[in-house]
């Protein structure tokens, strides 16, 4: 991949004749290649196609030595043939069955995603403001790249950025009724970023189901009042207190099977929203 394609310069623009746009919609960038080729056919074709072929024939053993270094890269650094999970919830070198290494393994790789990917976005444009913002490795950008540089900060601002954006007259007609509402990149924004904050805020300080049933409280108690003898006291192997044991025990599997509701519904969210994981 090379730093800076020669279709892009201000060379390119002045012998185009027109102009290319930093930035577009799809539709934007319809509209300008047409009025591009249009204006000056011959001299479009110089840019966007001469450019492009000697630029890659002079550029053809860096853009070999850049597959090389990517290889690398996805394959030992990022490890992108793989999902995993952060030590905090699956410990290395402990079992787990693989029902239970979904949750962990997809929310963790939607963290990196906006800590790292998304967040690289947020720098990677050449923006000065944002690079002096995050202050971002010299290893977090340009050739040297290597897609470890995490900034969570720069994640969420950058989805902030993005659930911001509106179908304005870049995108549709006033008179539309979709004119003012959210594009779908924004949609895609939000979702992301109410994944990312259920998994980082709100999944990891669930009250403890065994604490908030007061199945805890019950077995210390049990074990006081019966010399230490757990069993004794929780009615499991005799009926001195079956009512009162099973109250409790109904109650932590309700809230067990809120929290396996809750798990579900986001992992289902997550799922769908996948198209729109890419950088």
């Amino acid at each position: 991949m090379r730093s800076r394609y020669w279709s892009n310069s201000k060379l390119a623009d002045w012998i185009r004749g027109t102009a290319k746009p930093k930035a577009e919609t799809g539709r934007g960038w319809d509209l300008w290649e047409t009025k591009a080729q249009e204006n000056h056919p011959i001299r479009y074709w110089i840019v966007e196609e001469a450019f492009d072929a000697v630029q890659g024939f002079i550029w053809w053993p860096v853009d070999k030595v850049y597959e090389v270094k990517y290889y690398v890269n996805n394959r030992w650094v990022t490890r992108t043939n793989s999902l995993t999970a952060h030590a905090r919830d699956i410990k290395p070198g402990h079992w787990q069955d693989v029902g239970n290494r979904f949750l962990p393994c997809l929310f963790n790789e939607l963290v990196d995603f906006v800590e790292i990917e998304t967040a690289w976005s947020q720098i990677a444009w050449g923006n000065e403001e944002a690079v002096a913002k995050y202050n971002p490795p010299f290893w977090a950008t340009g050739w040297w790249r290597w897609r470890t540089w995490r900034c969570p900060q720069a994640g969420i601002d950058h989805l902030n950025w993005a659930a911001s954006l509106r179908m304005d007259d870049d995108w549709t007609d006033k008179d539309s009724p979709d004119y003012g509402k959210p594009t779908r990149q924004a949609e895609s924004a939000m979702e992301i970023l109410a994944l990312y904050q259920w998994w980082t805020e709100v999944y990891p300080n669930r009250p403890e189901p065994n604490e908030v049933s007061g199945w805890s409280a019950y077995c210390e108690e049990s074990r006081q009042k019966n010399g230490g003898n757990l069993f004794a006291g929780l009615g499991l192997d005799d009926n001195r207190d079956p009512e009162t044991s099973k109250a409790i025990l109904d109650r932590l599997t309700k809230i067990e099977a809120e929290y396996n509701a809750e798990d579900e519904a986001m992992l289902i969210r997550l799922i769908k929203i996948r198209e729109s994981l890419w950088t």
